[in-house]
């Protein structure tokens, strides 16, 4: 009887070992499909278009291969409309790449409060994975000057930049309805406050700042119209993303970067509240996080970086250290 009794315990710990195991090979690894995961099945991604989305879909392809999926895409990323889309339960967005702050604003309400346990962020800097989002690339915002206009005595920082008085001249603002948090961080500074101790009153404050730049303000709605507006020189000052200031650079733009508390931007994916098949979401991001992946989307997309680095690409004169 006690022999019984220790070869079903014995055979229980055996057992309980290879389900140890069989959970430890399960965990998820960044990169990794299984082949012919999805046949069969649909997925569509969403982000804002141009040489970025061609990067991504790029970077995706080896997923796709494997996995067997048809991956569609769609975009820009309008918050409007997956608010309708989940408001109506009729999600058609499975995977959708985000600006800064949508991702905390609609957490739980507009995007799936993730869960970790099937995605590999372990090789993601600290502080950029949140409870709704993980990062899908980071880039810089700088302020960009006309070198002809301003000559010797050229704006040095946004402070400079919200000095209409000293540096008169239009002023380009990113208007594509994502408000780049760090430019209100600067102009609270203007008025006095402290970014480090910010309230929603600070908020209303920093914005006030950026309405008193005036009629002269221009507000460009795609990184494609900022190069534009370098590029012809329409605008004196311009936040531009570091990509499209080097391009409008190369293509003979007068323009030169102010690097003083330059901005960092993080674009975030994301898995819509009310998508078909969760888990086919999750696997495109895990693949999405992969080493691979991370190359392609580095390669093809220079004028930005991958989620595995920590500062934005540019053949710009580099920031001070």
């Amino acid at each position: 009887m006690l022999n019984s009794k220790c070869l079903a315990l014995g055979a229980a710990m055996v057992l309980g070992l290879l389900g140890t195991a069989a959970m430890a090979q399960e965990k998820p690894v960044a990169g990794a499909v299984k082949e012919g995961s999805l046949k069969g099945k649909t997925l569509t991604f969403v982000s804002f278009g141009g040489i970025y989305q061609d990067g991504q879909v790029a970077a995706l392809k080896e997923f796709v291969d494997k996995s067997g999926v048809t991956l569609l895409n769609d975009g820009p990323t309008e918050i409007a409309k997956l608010q309708a889309q989940v408001e109506s339960g009729n999600v058609t967005w499975d995977v959708v790449d985000n600006a800064d702050f949508p991702p905390y604003v609609y957490c739980g309400k507009l995007f799936q409060k993730l869960d970790l346990s099937k995605l590999d962020v372990s090789h993601i800097p600290e502080g950029q994975v949140s409870e709704c989002s993980v990062p899908a690339m980071n880039y810089g915002v700088v302020l960009m000057y006309n070198a002809e206009k301003y000559k010797d005595n050229p704006p040095k920082s946004w402070a400079d930049f919200f000095d209409t008085a000293k540096f008169p001249g239009v002023r380009g603002i990113d208007g594509s309805g994502d408000f780049t948090g760090g430019l209100l961080e600067q102009a609270l500074k203007v008025s006095g406050g402290d970014p480090k101790a910010m309230t929603s009153a600070d908020i209303d404050k920093a914005i006030d700042v950026v309405r008193k730049l005036g009629p002269d303000t221009i507000y460009w709605k795609t990184g494609a119209e900022s190069q534009q507006l370098a590029e012809s020189g329409e605008a004196d000052m311009l936040m531009m993303w570091t990509g499209r200031a080097m391009t409008a650079v190369k293509n003979g733009a007068k323009y030169a970067p102010a690097w003083q508390d330059w901005l960092v931007v993080m674009d975030q994916m994301t898995i819509p509240v009310g998508v078909k098949d969760t888990d086919a979401s999750y696997a495109l991001l895990n693949a999405y996080l992969g080493k691979h992946a991370q190359e392609v989307l580095a390669e093809q997309t220079p004028t930005r970086r991958s989620t595995a680095t920590r500062s934005p690409r540019s053949t710009l004169p580099s920031p001070p250290s």
